[in-house]
């Protein structure tokens, strides 16, 4: 079964979920985003997911996983390219500052925003 967001254009979707307000940490988090962005992948979607790119140039890289001053401004340049975002409603992301920045950043450039649980098909936000 293929998900149906948008028509397909040379571009992604970018893929917020939670991380430092994840229950179970940040390699639980990590996880988690990995199997979300594979999940979506099977699905034919095309996605960029911030923390399965970043967790792992920050453990190997001597980077804080946790410095919003870093990964933001990392992130911002794939924001800006991504056509929508996809927010995952795991445990932690109404409390996550990052996922409350992307949301911020969609709205403001009056991008689509959508919403899904783990392993289910997003709806429109």
């Amino acid at each position: 079964m293929s998900v149906q967001l948008m028509p397909h254009v040379d571009t992604y979707y970018y893929l917020a979920t939670p991380y430092s307000k994840y229950p179970g940490g940040i390699d639980w988090a990590y996880r988690l985003a990995c199997e979300q962005a594979a999940w979506l992948i099977k699905q034919g979607v095309p996605v960029f997911s911030p923390i399965a790119h970043s967790h792992g140039i920050a453990d190997h890289g001597g980077i804080n996983p946790f410095d919003h001053g870093v990964w933001l401004p990392a992130d911002k340049p794939m924001m800006a390219a991504a056509s929508a975002l996809i927010v995952v409603k795991a445990p932690g992301w109404k409390e996550s500052l990052g996922i409350a920045y992307e949301i911020k950043e969609f709205k403001s450039e009056g991008k689509p925003i959508w919403w899904m649980l783990p392993r289910e098909p997003p709806s429109k936000w």
